[in-house]
């Protein structure tokens, strides 16, 4: 119930302006987002990069309308890219881009040609680009323009949603040699038609697509911060026999850093998932839906302005 609620609020204008004009939205924003701009965002990196710790960047923009707003998203990432090579951030930090911010609302095609240009700027500084998954409705056009990338940019990453019921399916169709994937619960409000409702059954979900993807021969990504799920992960490694290079464990960005400190300790590849950009709103909305306990940490903010 909780989460529906916080997923509503997400869609919410009017809670929009509300919450970015709250007094303590800024310190809230600053431990999940890295900032507004470019240099925020390698600042972070290379903070985390001397944590031992890898890293993907985000450029938060989804609402993408029209072909300026999609140009300027591109221009951003070959912008970002540009200054990661320069800084010697690469290979460590990889970007992740989300179609919709391209264009795909308004034309595939567009969003294809943008994702081409951030791919092949990303292989030019030395490193690599994962295409997140958005709603349910764009998973058939975000894996079509995946396949496409693919054939010039092979480490061009996807991601899959264990919620979605289809999403064991599309495990086994990535789950080929040289295949990044990243798993995730998923974020979005989806119909009972397409997507298990319970967090039980999104566990399960998780689980089996886990399975699927250590029993393949590409390079899972697993994204979780279950403490359940990880050591399952850990467990699944053992049992297929994974070599800690052979996969990594995503978390996001001021979600248990001490956690992520701990898997990186172990051995384990730990890239954390850094946002960074003014359209924060939605991106933090589904962060708290994923883990609705960050609203703890609303409470302690709140409290603290008193």
């Amino acid at each position: 119930m909780l989460r529906s609620v916080i997923l509503a609020a997400a869609g919410s204008a009017r809670m929009e302006r509300f919450v970015a004009n709250a007094p303590i939205s800024k310190n809230i924003v600053h431990r999940f987002v890295a900032g507004d701009g470019t240099e925020d965002a390698l600042r972070v990196s290379r903070e985390l990069a001397d944590d031992g710790l890898a890293v993907s960047l985000d450029h938060l923009g989804e609402d993408t309308l029209t072909a300026e707003q999609a140009e300027a998203t591109k221009d951003e990432y070959l912008r970002l890219l540009g200054r990661l090579k320069e800084t010697g951030l690469t290979p460590a930090t990889e970007v992740s881009v989300k179609l919709s911010a391209l264009g795909q609302k308004v034309d595939d095609r567009t969003a294809y040609e943008h994702a081409r240009a951030i791919c092949a700027a990303a292989a030019d500084a030395g490193t690599t680009v994962t295409l997140d998954m958005e709603d349910h409705t764009t998973t058939d056009s975000t894996l079509e323009i995946l396949a496409e990338l693919r054939k010039d940019h092979p480490a061009t990453g996807a991601v899959l949603q264990a919620y979605l019921r289809r999403t064991e399916g599309d495990c086994r169709e990535l789950a080929a040699s040289g295949s990044r994937v990243r798993l995730c619960k998923g974020a979005y409000a989806e119909p009972e038609s397409v997507a298990f409702q319970s967090a039980l059954d999104v566990d399960k979900s998780y689980v089996r697509c886990l399975n699927i993807l250590m029993a393949g021969e590409g390079y899972p990504m697993l994204a979780t911060h279950d403490p359940r799920l990880i050591a399952i992960t850990e467990d699944r490694a053992r049992w297929f026999d994974r070599d800690p290079s052979e996969f990594e464990i995503q978390m996001l960005y001021g979600v248990r850093p001490d956690e992520q400190a701990r898997l990186a300790a172990a051995g384990y590849t730990v890239r954390v998932y850094v946002p960074y950009g003014d359209q924060w709103y939605g991106y933090l909305m589904r962060r708290l839906a994923e883990r609705p306990a960050n609203l703890a940490f609303f409470g302690r903010a709140l409290a603290s302005r008193k």
